[in-house]
């Protein structure tokens, strides 16, 4: 499995993931294509032997510098059950333009229980602590039967002091400077 960040021609099939992976919000070619052009350092890639099997996607919210808002990850359901979530993560933590982080962020739907143990697994990682508010209820989504979706926030983070995950080796940790 390669991890690695996402290009321009990985748009159609990025789409192609989260439409696999209810209940994951699906969005357009386009998106993805700028997720890709515009936000390749904050976002991250599985991919195995041409096919992508996993994709984290998330940005650092302009007015918190020091935050990472992972916005969604997708594991194609062949590909699940590998911890392949949770390695992405940390692989996209490891990059080292991203050590200034002291906080990440993320909504989860109070029913996503596979959502909410990943990060709470990364929290525990990352030794940090993970806080729960509300952010967007029901209603912000206009009355599409949406469930709200509270904010994750874990932190504060020192991945400067962190330690290179246990699971990635010595090469594979190499490769990251390029990511």
């Amino acid at each position: 499995m390669n991890l690695r960040a996402p290009n321009r021609s990985d748009g159609p099939a990025l789409q192609g993931l989260v439409a696999r992976c209810q209940p994951l919000d699906l969005n357009s070619v386009y998106l993805y294509l700028l997720l890709a052009e515009h936000f390749s350092g904050t976002c991250i890639v599985a991919d195995h032997e041409g096919s992508l099997l996993g994709m984290v996607s998330a940005y650092r919210p302009p007015a918190r510098a020091d935050a990472l808002f992972v916005w969604q990850v997708a594991v194609d359901p062949q590909a699940r059950r590998r911890r392949l979530g949770l390695r992405m993560l940390q692989a996209l933590m490891a990059r080292p333009h991203l050590a200034d982080v002291r906080w990440i962020e993320t909504t989860v739907g109070p029913g996503n229980q596979a959502s909410r143990r990943l990060f709470a697994k990364l929290a525990a990682h990352l030794g940090a602590l993970m806080d729960e508010e509300p952010l967007f209820g029901e209603t912000a989504f206009g009355g599409a039967g949406h469930d709200a979706e509270p904010l994750l926030r874990m932190g504060p983070l020192d991945l400067r002091a962190a330690q290179v995950p246990r699971t990635m080796n010595r090469r594979t940790h190499h490769g990251l400077e390029n990511l």
